[in-house]
């Protein structure tokens, strides 16, 4: 049986309006560390240069749509140390601007393993996923199925939710690597609009050992 710790909920539920997320990573490295390292090259580290958010580590690239806003730093802001870590958090625009349309957002996080007992593949984690994400007001669109993009095979879950005359679309596309869940979350006004955003992210960036 999975068991969620509750306080570690991955931000893939968080919806555009951005609750507080639970925990974050700290990132902090030592002065030594850097004595003794080599400073990574643009292309080695993690980051965003060129409108390009880039993760060596993980193998992925993502292409931020021109003109969107960053909240990556806000979301981790405030956060204790823990086994879950914000890698990018993007809106449309400012969470906090009113709009006539569905703000659209991408969310990238990280999550160990050891936040949750009994996880042994990725379909493991969509059960307490999908069973919050309805508790929001969703509703399932395509139960949880194997998705391939580029050289990369993932598990990928899509829900709908109304927001009065509109109507919120939300995927969450899941791979395990390494002994962490990384979470590629993409909320839109439509279907095709989530699907846009789901083409800016490749797979096949080398990876650091």
């Amino acid at each position: 049986m999975l068991i969620l710790r509750a306080d570690f909920i991955c931000l893939a539920l968080i919806l555009p309006l951005v609750t507080a997320f639970a925990q974050t990573e700290s990132t902090k490295s030592s002065s030594s560390q850097a004595t003794h390292h080599k400073r990574p090259t643009p292309a080695e580290a993690e980051g965003i240069s060129d409108g390009i958010y880039r993760n060596p580590l993980f193998g992925f690239t993502y292409k931020i749509p021109f003109g969107w806003v960053d909240r990556t730093q806000d979301m981790q802001q405030g956060s204790e140390e823990g086994p879950s870590k914000v890698l990018l958090s993007i809106f449309q625009r400012p969470p906090e601007a009113r709009g006539a349309d569905i703000n659209s957002a991408v969310v990238i996080a990280a999550e160990s393993v050891s936040s949750y007992r009994g996880l042994k593949t990725v379909a493991d984690y969509f059960g307490p996923l999908q069973e919050l994400t309805i508790a929001r007001g969703f509703k399932v669109i395509h139960e949880p199925y194997t998705f391939s993009l580029g050289p990369k095979t993932l598990v990928r879950g899509d829900f709908s939710k109304p927001r009065g005359s509109l109507t919120m679309y939300q995927s969450s596309l899941v791979m395990l690597e390494k002994k962490v869940i990384i979470s590629f979350t993409f909320i839109g006004g439509s279907e095709d609009g989530v699907t846009g955003l789901i083409e800016n992210l490749s797979f096949g960036a080398n990876k650091r050992k």
